[in-house]
């Protein structure tokens, strides 16, 4: 049992479990990394409880699988692809403690008797999970806003809507929305926030609340990241969706939150798509500079200051917290060491000296 418990708590088993589930299903690997790894980790401590108990799931361990089911159904995603997600995850912990348990010469009978105990306590948290999940399901399906959500995923996967209804026209033309936020638990200032941009649709796609907007709506500048594009007709947002999606994470990547035009981060989008590219530029460009020296690291982190403030060595500063000065100082060390200078040259060669700043610092 001392085994089993350091097994699941060890965050490298969560990691592991995270990605076992998502290689499993791609509907689960299209969640954000983080909401998968909630769940996982309230379910490996449902476990490691149980066995430190009677065997059986405690309250907190069932609750957990509740809320999964119930989350995943909220976010479209099919019973099947979570199971395929939850077996993936069961299948890792067991080979882990067997792995770890024959390294410690546990007896092969102790070992399988700990893996039946598993067992026994995943299949009544999956029953759980697969129960809430149905309740969730048929609660969706007896309101009208099952109807709307459905024709909101139709549409942003580029999938055939038999008649579109009020908010919505064939020839209206309309903004997506995608948002980070992924627990439906805080869904509600965000979706009410969006409703107001209307007439259009919101729910949760994919894993992420989503939505069709008649205008650019007014989300907080601190608030969760969010990408709108351009507008569009109802037959045309599927691919808009798509670049959304991938601006997205580009832009949570990058640290940023509010609401950003999908046109604006289009360079943002566009490098990390090939990093071998990005990587290789940084090696022509900052060769000279190592990455784990924390002055070059502060050269490089100024240039690229410097390049998104358009060369104005006031607001670099000002966003670095330093003098002026500093950051002409920083600026022609760089000089010195690569020879180049980032903020001379065409738009070519800023926008290389861009990606393989990110690319050097990443």
């Amino acid at each position: 049992m001392r085994l089993v418990a350091g097994r699941t708590a060890d965050p490298e088993v969560l990691a592991a479990a995270v990605r076992a589930a998502r290689a499993a299903s791609d509907l689960v690997a299209a969640l954000p990394e983080r909401e998968v790894r909630r769940h996982t980790r309230a379910l490996l401590d449902g476990v490691r409880s149980a066995l430190q108990g009677d065997g059986d799931p405690g309250p907190s361990a069932l609750a957990a699988a509740a809320l999964l089911g119930s989350d995943r159904a909220q976010q479209g995603v099919p019973v099947a692809a979570l199971l395929d997600g939850f077996q993936a995850g069961r299948s890792h912990l067991v080979e882990a403690v067997i792995a770890e348990g024959r390294r410690c010469g546990v007896p092969a009978d102790e070992l399988l008797d700990g893996v039946t105990r598993i067992d026994h306590i995943t299949i009544t948290l999956a029953r759980r999970m697969v129960q809430e999940h149905r309740v969730a399901e048929l609660a969706a399906a007896r309101t009208a806003r099952e109807g709307s959500l459905l024709t909101l995923r139709h549409l942003l996967h580029g999938e055939p809507v038999e008649s579109l209804t009020a908010p919505l026209s064939p020839t209206g033309q309309y903004r997506c929305v995608v948002t980070a936020v992924s627990d439906p638990a805080l869904a509600g200032p965000p979706e009410q926030a969006l409703a107001a941009a209307g007439p259009g649709l919101c729910g949760f796609v994919d894993g992420r609340l989503a939505a069709l907007t008649g205008t650019v709506p007014v989300l907080p500048l601190d608030g969760p990241t969010a990408v709108v594009t351009p507008p569009a007709e109802p037959s045309g947002l599927a691919p808009l969706y798509a670049l959304a999606r991938q601006a997205l994470q580009a832009a949570e990547s990058a640290g940023l939150t509010g609401l950003h035009r999908l046109a604006d981060l289009a360079l943002l989008t566009a490098t990390p798509a090939d990093a071998e590219l990005g990587a290789l530029l940084a090696g022509s460009l900052l060769g000279a500079l190592d990455p784990t020296d924390p002055f070059h690291r502060e050269l490089a982190g100024t240039a690229l200051a410097q390049l998104a403030h358009g060369g104005r060595t006031d607001r670099t500063a000002a966003e670095l917290h330093v003098h002026p000065n500093t950051v002409k100082y920083r600026l022609r060390r760089l000089r010195e060491l690569t020879g180049d200078d980032p903020l001379t040259g065409g738009v070519e060669h800023t926008a290389h000296w861009w990606w393989a700043l990110r690319s050097w610092l990443a």
